[in-house]
């Protein structure tokens, strides 16, 4: 089972309880935790996908940290974004390995 998740609530609890509130107890409280439908480590590389092809930076190093957890590889972190690089745009997969590289770098 997935960990309870506090970042909505530690990042934008007092600016944003609502989106707080719904940030971890539906997306991670009960999407996320639908592990018979997705295991988290497919989850986590479906997710680092969409916020890559999105240019979404900020999200996606807390989202390889959790991808790490979860146990994706260096390798496989590799893999996914030299694939991403074709569909998405070689600069997002610069930016993505940069962020990678400091992940995976143990």
């Amino acid at each position: 089972m997935a960990k309870k998740q506090t970042a909505g609530r530690d990042n934008l609890g007092e600016f944003a309880p609502k989106f707080a509130e719904i940030n971890d107890d539906i997306l991670f409280g009960e999407v996320w935790s639908r592990e018979e439908e997705l295991s988290p480590k497919l989850r986590s590389m479906i997710t680092i996908s969409a916020l890559l092809s999105g240019g979404n930076f900020e999200q996606l190093n807390a989202h390889l940290k959790l991808g790490k957890e979860h146990g994706i590889t260096k390798d496989e972190i590799s893999e996914i974004i030299t694939h991403l690089a074709f569909y998405c745009g070689w600069p997002k997969a610069w930016s993505a390995f940069n962020l990678a590289k400091e992940v995976f770098k143990d």
